[in-house]
């Protein structure tokens, strides 16, 4: 075996997206307790700002939704819908944050069109930086 094998294959892009998702459980703990958030009745989206090993061409996005959606079917018919959202939006995120969303309850029952809405503007105001924080 040589030394080159050893090496970890970058991340490769599956069906065509523009991203890549955060796989690690730390990955979601690092993004959640980053303190950068935005909350819609359909999901929460949070953010933290890339690390160095992790910066590259792919944003990274996680997604994941708790037992309080409803039962794994549910659960995974959320995060197909989040998934979408994150394939027609992503270009509107900014390269320099991972993000992870949150499905809530309205994940399943919200109209596609206002969630597309509310995660165009949840990408625009996370990456602005907010007033009256402290340097």
């Amino acid at each position: 075996m040589s030394q080159d094998t050893a090496i970890e294959p970058a991340r490769e892009i599956r069906r065509g997206r523009q991203w890549t998702s955060l796989e690690r459980r730390a990955d979601f703990l690092r993004v959640g307790s980053s303190g950068l958030k935005r909350v819609t009745p359909a999901f929460i989206l949070q953010a933290a700002p890339r690390s160095s090993e992790t910066a590259g061409p792919p944003i990274q996005v996680g997604f994941t939704a708790s037992r309080k959606v409803g039962n794994a079917v549910a659960r995974n018919r959320a995060k197909r819908r989040l998934r979408s959202l994150t394939d027609r939006l992503i270009s509107c995120a900014d390269p320099a944050f991972d993000y992870v969303l949150v499905g809530r309850g309205e994940t399943l029952t919200r109209d596609f069109a206002e969630m597309e809405k509310e995660l165009r503007d949840a990408l625009k105001r996370i990456a602005q930086p907010r007033k009256g924080t402290r340097a």
